[in-house]
């Protein structure tokens, strides 16, 4: 007599093994500063380059919004905000589809949200590379 499929167990055990390892990495940035260790991998196009990647201050976002710091984390890296929008949306999507056994198709899955994040993404990295005011609010 068996309760769940086996493809149901499957994605059970997937996602557990995936919120654990989640749940970790946000452990470790809580616990250790990036800005404090060496542990922490570095950008290598700034260290290269001296030029801000998209990606920069992402390490010390995490660490400051998981210590309760939201403001001053999302000042490290403003594209954080369209990251955790994305996540939220996927995230609940997930849950309408798989626990409620609705199907809503996945917008994000479009060529014009695609088109759209990469923009946004492209336009972000300029403008914090820029070295005047206000453009210097958006360097990590």
């Amino acid at each position: 007599m068996e309760l769940l499929p086996v493809a149901t167990k499957f994605k059970i055990t997937i996602t557990i093994g995936i919120v654990i390892i989640l749940l970790g990495v946000l452990s470790l940035y809580f616990f250790i500063n990036p800005s404090e260790f060496n542990f922490f991998p570095k950008c290598p196009l700034y260290s290269y380059t001296g030029i801000y990647c998209a990606g920069c201050g992402s390490q010390r976002a995490i660490h400051q919004i998981v210590n309760g710091n939201i403001i001053t984390g999302i000042r490290h890296n403003y594209l954080l905000i369209l990251v955790f929008g994305v996540l939220s949306y996927k995230a609940g999507l997930y849950v309408l589809n798989n626990v409620y056994n609705k199907t809503y198709n996945d917008l994000l899955h479009k060529p014009i949200a695609t088109k759209i994040i990469l923009i946004l993404v492209l336009i972000f990295w300029a403008l914090r590379n820029i070295n005047v005011f206000p453009f210097t609010e958006l360097a990590p």
